[in-house]
C-alpha cells in the first residue's frame, strides 16, 4: 500500500498510526540485528518501515612513507535489500530512503528499478548529507545537486520516461514519493519563507507527503503545518519525533541537525545521573509530544530510532 493510502485510511478511521526509521546493518553484518529491533514493535500494527540509505565516506590511510592515500568507502550499503528482507519477513510496508549525494542518475534509476522489481512502492526523496569533513554538499557529476530534480525523476520514471528517454510500451512504476520538511527550516536555507519555497518546489516536482526533521516542540511543529497550509501546500504531513537518549545529543542534536532543545527538556536530561534515566526522560518526552499530536487529529507519527527500539516499544505501547 501507498503512504498516502496508510495516511487516508488512518484518516478516515479516527486513528493516529505510526512509522519509524532504521538504519541498514553495518557493512558485514546480517539481517539479526535489524529483525531484533523490528520484533517486539510488531505487536502495535506499524503503518510501515523506513529504511535510510548513506552515502559514500572518506577515509585516509597512511602508508610507511608517511603518505596519505585517500579512500572512498561505504560503511552502510544495502538498505533496497534489508528493505525488501523487511517487507518479505513481516508483510508490513517499506520505504526505502534515496538520495542524491554520490549517485548518478543511472544509479537512482537502477535503484528504483531494483525496488519496483521487488514490489515496493514507497520512496523517501531526499537530497542527502554533504560527505564527511566537506562544508557544503557535492553532487555527483551526473547526478542530481537538489531533492527536488530527484522527485522529478522519480515522477518521471513513473510516466515512463527514464533518464536515457521514453520507453515505449513500458512497465510504468507507480511510486509514492516523500520528501523531507523542516519545521525549524534546513540549515542551509536563509530563512523560514525561503525554507517554505524550496518545500513547495519539491511538491509541484511530484512529491506527495512531508515527513518532517526530528522536532521536540510541537508548538514549532504545528506553526510548520499551518504556514505549509497557507503557502498552498496541501500534501499529508508527517510529523517527526526523536525520543531522547543521551546526554550526548544536548549538543550533538542542536549541532548536527540543527534543532532546538526546550528549556525543560534540557532542564530534565541534565538532572540525569545516568544514560539510563535520560532514555527514561526521552521517553516520556516522546510519549507527551504523542499525545499532543494525536489529540490534534494527525493521523501519522514517524519515530526516529537509529536502531534501537527498546525506548520507542515504551512509547508504543502507550499511545498505540
Amino acid at each position: 500500500m501507498q503512504v498516502t493510502e496508510v495516511i487516508k485510511e488512518a484518516q478516515n478511521a479516527g486513528k493516529t498510526k505510526f512509522s519509524f526509521e532504521l538504519l541498514p546493518p553495518l557493512k558485514g553484518d546480517g539481517t539479526e540485528g535489524i529483525f531484533a529491533a523490528i520484533d517486539p514493535l510488531m505487536e502495535f500494527d506499524p503503518a510501515y518501515v523506513n529504511v535510510t540509505y548513506h552515502r559514500e565516506d572518506v577515509k585516509y590511510v597512511e602508508h610507511a612513507d608517511g603518505t596519505l592515500e585517500k579512500r572512498v568507502v561505504r560503511r552502510r550499503p544495502g538498505t533496497v535489500g534489508i528493505a525488501a528482507a523487511i517487507m518479505m519477513r513481516y508483510g508490513v510496508d517499506v520505504v526505502p530512503h534515496i538520495i542524491c549525494g554520490g549517485l548518478s542518475k543511472y544509479d537512482i534509476e537502477d535503484a528504483l528499478i531494483d525496488m519496483d522489481f521487488l514490489g515496493i512502492h514507497n520512496v523517501l526523496a531526499l537530497r542527502g548529507d554533504n560527505r564527511r569533513g566537506e562544508h557544503t554538499f557535492s553532487a555527483h557529476p551526473e547526478g542530481h545537486a537538489h531533492a527536488c530534480d530527484l522527485v522529478r525523476q522519480i515522477a518521471g520514471m513513473n510516466s515512463g520516461v527514464f533518464v536515457d528517454g521514453e520507453v515505449e510500451k513500458c512497465h510504468h512504476s507507480r511510486f509514492c514519493v516523500g520528501v523531507a520538511g523542516y519545521p525549524e527550516k534546513h540549515a542551509e536555507s536563509p530563512n523560514a519563507e525561503t525554507d517554505l519555497k524550496f518545500l513547495k518546489e519539491k511538491v509541484n516536482a511530484g512529491a506527495e507527503y512531508i515527513v518532517t526533521q526530528m522536532c521536540f516542540d510541537n508548538r514549532k511543529m504545528f506553526d510548520f503545518i499551518d504556514r505549509c497550509r497557507a503557502a498552498g501546500i496541501s500534501i499529508p504531513i508527517v510529523p517527526g519525533i526523536k525520543p531522547f537518549s543521551t546526554k550526548a545529543q544536548l549538543t550533538m542534536l542542536p549541532q548536527i541537525f540543527h534543532v532546538d532543545l526546550p528549556q525543560e527538556l534540557v532542564s530534565e536530561v541534565e538532572k540525569c545521573r545516568d544514560n539510563k534515566q535520560v532514555r527514561q526522560v526521552g521517553v516520556e518526552w516522546a510519549i507527551m509530544q504523542s499525545r499532543e499530536l494525536k489529540a490534534a487529529g494527525l493521523p501519522m507519527i514517524h519515530f526516529y530510532t537509529m536502531g534501537k527500539t527498546d525506548n520507542m516499544y515504551k512509547i508504543a505501547k502507550e499511545i498505540f
